[in-house]
Order: structure tokens, then sequence, then C-alpha cells
């Protein structure tokens, strides 16, 4: 059986770079070799190359998505999306790869780009009758009201980009006069801020897969931070944050986060595997966000959950390219 080759998309031009080179030199490293042949891609900007054995950079051909190697002209039977943030999660490259007939590992262009804008996501999840927070969408060419903000959102509140990933430009503001400060932090990383309100409770977060066709969640897993709230620093520094796999909640917990998480996965037409992010408390479950493509990194949530479920990495990537070779 002939292999298929396989371009593992990485880097990007968000501020989580460097996660997505960690999370592809993973995939890379796990993807089963038996069946694929991977191809690392580093994307930057319009620079988007390959760098063969012998430490020499080849540019690919961005009409047809090829790659020449010693003469030999590339043809890629899919694409495994590693880039967090933009271009590989808001639904750019999901369309260039539609328009050039690529399969695709990540949600397709619509879902990606409505995910990805966390107000407008939030709007259709709670269609779905699950709870999200108050919030209010800041534009930068718009004047803020503050007193507008803290009616609608109170304090404690976030103040995040509207479209990021990995709580980059995030902050957890307490007294209104930190408001203005941390609305300018956010407009450095989006023309689009986005506020909202605190809920206490515990964090927990639930991946999903397709699994031959059916949708499969994963283990949860509960996220404890020992920062003010769990930032970019307590996400990627050593021993700021406890990820507890499998989370140490009720089954009735469980059971509601795993139903709620597969019906998302389906209702918003993910595909691939996905993350959930969750706060629950006496009240009820509040959904977060949705992570379309999730860091998949050795010290990185999913992966740990997978094998928690008796899915080691191989397999995860298996699973995830066949689905997106069959559909």
């Amino acid at each position: 059986m002939m292999k298929k080759k396989i371009a593992i998309a990485a880097g990007g031009d968000s501020g989580e770079y460097e996660i997505s080179i960690k999370s592809a030199a993973v995939v890379a490293e796990y993807m089963d070799t038996g069946l694929f042949e991977p191809y690392l891609i580093i994307f930057r900007g319009n620079e988007w190359k390959y760098t063969d054995s012998e430490g020499q950079e080849h540019h690919i051909n961005r009409d047809d998505f090829t790659l020449v190697l010693k003469g030999e002209k590339i043809i890629f039977d899919a694409v495994l999306i590693a880039i967090h943030g933009t271009p590989g999660e808001d639904g750019k490259l999901q369309g260039y790869f539609d328009m050039l007939n690529i399969p695709y590992t990540a949600c397709n262009q619509t879902t990606s780009a409505l995910t990805f804008n966390k107000f407008f996501c939030n709007k259709v999840v709670s269609g779905f009758d699950v709870l999200v927070a108050a919030s209010v969408i800041l534009f930068k060419a718009d004047e803020v009201s503050y007193d507008d903000i803290l009616n609608s959102c109170g304090l404690p509140c976030f103040v995040k980009p509207n479209c990021g990933g990995s709580s980059v430009g995030m902050s957890k503001v307490s007294k209104a006069e930190e408001l203005p400060a941390a609305v300018s932090k956010a407009f450095m990383e989006d023309d689009q801020v986005l506020v909202e309100g605190f809920i206490p409770g515990r964090e927990i977060s639930c991946g999903v897969i397709t699994d031959h066709g059916t949708i499969r969640s994963l283990p949860l897993t509960e996220i404890i931070s020992e920062n003010d709230f769990f930032d970019y620093e307590a996400k990627y520094t050593e021993g700021l944050a406890k990820e507890i796999t499998p989370a140490p909640v009720s089954d009735e917990i469980e059971k509601q986060c795993r139903a709620t998480s597969e019906m998302l996965y389906k209702k918003l037409n993910c595909q691939g595997v996905v993350r959930f992010d969750y706060i629950f408390n006496d009240l009820g479950m509040y959904f977060l966000e949705v992570n379309t493509v999730p860091g998949l990194s050795s010290s990185s949530i999913v992966p740990k959950q997978s094998m928690v479920e008796g899915i080691d990495l191989k397999d995860l990537f298996t699973m995830i390219l066949d689905q997106a070779l069959n559909k």
C-alpha cells in the first residue's frame, strides 16, 4: 500500500507560534510512518517552507500547495493542521485548502471562523441552551463606555482579544480603574475585545474526536492555576498549573460535560480533534470556549486525555487523518 503524503502545518502568525512548533514536532514523532509520510511545513507570513534532513530549505508552491524535492513534485494527500491561532484556526487555511480540494484535519472554514470569534461563538452556543458568561464586545474604532461594561459584566471580569487563543493579551480586572489598561492590552492583540463577567467555580476541559464515524468524548481534565487565572504563563510554565486527568468530579458532572461537548461538536459541525472548556459551580456548567486546533505537545491536555482513554498518540493521529482522508 502506498503511504499517504501528509503535510503537517505548523507555526502561524499569532503569539502561539512556538506552541504550534512543539505540537507539530510531537505529531511528526508519533505519526504512523507505516501508513503516512510526514512533511513538516512551517508557515510564517508569506514564508511557507520545508526543511529536509540535510538542513536545506524548500519553499512551498502556494499556487497548488506542492513541494519539489530532488526533482520530484510532492503532492500532498492531506494536511494535518497544527497551527494555533491565525491562519490555521480561524478558517483562512481551511478556505485555501478547500479551493485546492486538499483534505485537512481541522473543522471547515465556516466552523473555524465562527468558533475563533469568541463573542459570536458564545451567542450560538447559548442558543443550544448552554450557559455562557455575560459579555460585551468592543471594537477599536468605537468609543468605549466603561460604565456600560461594568453594568453588563460587573467585577471581577475578564478582558481578552475576541479572536485569539492561549490567553494572550488577557487580563482579570478586579477594580474599575484597572479596566482601561486591560482593554488597551487586549486591543494590542486584536481589533475586537471581549469582556466577560467572572464565573466562580472549577475549570474543566473535554476533548472530542470522531472515531470511525462516531463522535467520542475523552476523559475530563480539571485545570487548577497557581496564578490568578489560567493565563499564558500558567499554561506553558511548568509548575504554575495542575492539569488533573481524569478530573476528580462527580459522575453527574462528567456525564453532563461529556454529553454537552459531544452535542456541541455535532451542532457546530466540528471535525478532527476539538477541546471544549467550561467552568462549573452550584448554579450549573458554563461554556468558556472551544479550541478547534488544540495543543498536541507532550504537555498538552488532549494528548493526556487520549492516553487515559487508552488511545496512544500514534492511534490518535491516525484516527483524525483517517477522518480527513475519508470525508
